[in-house]
């Protein structure tokens, strides 16, 4: 008899849009609240780990921004620093007087080994609008020795994450994450 497998949707699920972030310009937490995070161990070597994102983005003049997925950041509205980054676009020059323009984000990981040196192999796609009708898509992360990461499947409560960074800091440079999801794939079986 085979192997049941299943794939998990992780809570806690939020029922809003994320808040809108501006005034910033080091990579920080741009997420929903609450945030969605795994128990210590509930990682295993072949968990596929899916993550979707999508939201708009405001600028005024042309700032450069950067969007990404990451791993353990300490808190919504933390630095990037705290964390492990999975993947990001690189710094993009946006267009000028961006007004609610969309972006999606998609990243598919393995798990690869498992402790607190445990380690992740992925990548995925940005979609990022040029203008409210147009897109370009571009791979993440932006280089190849970038995709294998090192986290800890370890320590429990380890958050999932939407960061953002501009070029330059307004109060009109502004990003919103309207929807993010985290899926566990192949968990866990049963024989």
């Amino acid at each position: 008899m085979g192997n049941s497998t299943w794939a998990n949707a992780l809570d806690p699920f939020t029922a809003v849009r994320g808040a809108a972030f501006n005034t910033f310009t080091t990579a920080k937490c741009v997420s929903p609240v609450p945030l969605c995070f795994v128990a210590g161990n509930e990682l295993r070597p072949g968990t596929k780990v899916q993550l979707d994102a999508v939201g708009e983005f405001s600028t005024t003049g042309t700032p450069t921004m950067r969007l990404g997925f990451a791993y353990g950041i300490t808190s919504a509205g933390g630095l990037l620093s705290t964390g492990v980054e999975l993947a990001a676009s690189d710094l993009v020059a946006t267009g000028s007087g961006a007004a609610a323009w969309g972006w999606k984000l998609s990243y598919l990981g393995l798990i690869t080994a498992t402790g607190s040196s445990g380690a992740i192999y992925g990548s995925g796609f940005i979609d990022l609008a040029s203008s409210l009708t147009a897109a370009a898509t571009k791979p993440i992360p932006i280089t190849a020795a970038a995709r294998n990461k090192t986290i800890d499947t370890v320590t429990s409560l380890k958050t999932w994450h939407v960061f953002a960074e501009f070029g330059t800091s307004s109060a009109s440079n502004q990003v919103i994450v309207d929807y993010f999801n985290v899926t566990l794939v192949n968990q866990g079986k049963t024989s």
